[in-house]
């Protein structure tokens, strides 16, 4: 099949510009690039044909020749050519413009810039803590023990007996090293040397030229009052060493609250369930609940009370500060309990016909709305 004119295939005049030449490739290639276009062997030739395009009409030597003899003058120089490395410099092409973030989805990266070489901080790390309700709300001191990075002794954390480095070889001192991707050459930072283009020479041998050892570690950890289920504890500098100089990075520990066998809390309210009798709700009576803390309180149930009525008790709930000297409140829900077995009692059931005969009780209730 006949080639098509190069100024045809961009879709450019032929007084274009090297920037209006480029844009018009840039264009092309995004719309046909093969990671774009998998199994579409049309829009493949389509890169291919753009791609021998762009490499003619951007070059003033080339271009001169096919404007003055065609193919003809260019031919073997870029008739059949393998274009899978045809831009080691990848922004050239796809810098500015938005254009790389375009091709970052294709290769996973902007692919020219290497890593910094100077100080980084080190890895922050999580441990997690499980606490009885009790435990959180009024603080606690819990020994940990956790595994980190800490800087090698032996090297003083250069990674080198003698503290000395030399040229990366897979690199070769750039940082970065270039692969293949479709019908490109991207540069990566290089996994030799993490991008810095140098790599420990004589390497240590305690830390085998990381700069880094694992160590386990011990620590008190204080839970102040009213910490609550997902409270994070910083620990400044107890994470993993830096790297090249850096700070180390902090440790957090996270408070897990395991679920109360009777209280519940709500910010720093507690609730609580407790159940009474039908005498203790019609007359009234004085209980004893207990406290969060172990203790027992006494609260005057008033006669008449409702099943599920909540009585409030101020400042027995979860402390709101260091010295707990202001706290939440409890709510006592009550549980009206009606007997689960028959009365059998004669004179039991006597009184309970007599109390219905006084209250009135009816045989026909009128429905209620829900509550």
């Amino acid at each position: 099949m006949a080639k098509r004119d190069y100024y045809e295939v961009l879709g450019v005049s032929k007084t274009a510009n090297a920037d209006e030449i480029k844009k018009a490739y840039r264009k092309l290639a995004v719309a046909n690039h093969p990671d774009r276009n998998p199994d579409d062997k049309a829009a493949e030739e389509r890169f291919k044909e753009a791609t021998e395009a762009y490499e003619v009409l951007s070059d003033e030597k080339k271009r001169s020749t096919y404007d003055q003899f065609g193919f003809a003058g260019i031919d073997g120089m870029a008739g059949g050519h393998d274009y899978s490395n045809v831009y080691n410099d990848f922004s050239d092409i796809f810098g500015g413009g938005g254009f790389s973030d375009i091709f970052e989805s294709f290769f996973g990266g902007g692919g020219s810039s290497s890593r910094s070489s100077g100080p980084s901080v080190g890895s922050s790390l999580r441990y997690d803590v499980s606490l009885d309700l009790e435990e959180a709300a009024f603080g606690k001191k819990v020994d940990i023990s956790y595994t980190h990075h800490i800087k090698c002794h032996d090297c003083n954390g250069s990674g080198s007996k003698t503290g000395g480095t030399k040229t990366c070889p897979h690199c070769n001192g750039t940082g970065k090293v270039n692969r293949s991707s479709g019908f490109f050459a991207v540069s990566t930072p290089c996994s030799n040397c993490n991008g810095t283009g140098r790599v420990v020479e004589d390497p240590c041998n305690a830390c085998h030229g990381s700069g880094v050892v694992r160590k386990q570690q011990k620590v008190k950890v204080t839970i102040p009052p009213g910490a609550d289920d997902g409270t994070r504890i910083s620990l400044r500098g107890m994470g993993d060493a830096g790297k090249n100089g850096g700070p180390s990075g902090d440790l957090f520990v996270y408070i897990n609250v395991k679920p109360h066998k009777y209280f519940v809390r709500h910010h720093y309210d507690l609730y609580v369930q407790v159940p009474i009798s039908m005498t203790q709700a019609a007359l009234g009576a004085e209980i004893k609940v207990p406290l969060l803390e172990g203790k027992n309180i006494k609260v005057t149930i008033p006669s008449g009370v409702q099943n599920g009525k909540l009585i409030r008790v101020k400042d027995k709930g979860v402390p709101k500060d260091r010295n707990q000297t202001r706290r939440g409140d409890m709510y006592i829900k009550l549980r009206v309990d009606t007997p689960k077995i028959g009365i059998t009692s004669a004179k039991a059931k006597k009184l309970l016909k007599d109390l219905a005969k006084v209250l009135g009780e009816n045989d026909s209730p009128t429905p209620v709305p829900f509550e």
